[in-house]
């Protein structure tokens, strides 16, 4: 199950939730103050980060050509 990583609309506490991809946002609430539909925040994996990943989309590995 992945990894949904969200921000309380209310307190701004950032918390991490593991739940199924067909799960709905609505079913989720605040750790610390419990208030519900928090914002869903863009991961930095699933944001393309290359810092984080070690990748760099303008790195090559060998000459670049197929043979």
């Amino acid at each position: 199950m992945p990894i949904y990583e969200f921000k309380c609309r209310e307190c701004g506490h950032e918390f991490e939730v593991i739940m199924r991809a067909s799960a709905s946002k609505g079913e989720v609430t605040c750790p610390k103050c419990h208030a519900e539909n928090p914002d869903r925040l863009m991961s930095a994996f699933s944001a393309g980060s290359s810092s984080s990943s070690g990748f760099s989309a303008s790195s090559s590995c060998g000459s670049g050509t197929f043979s």
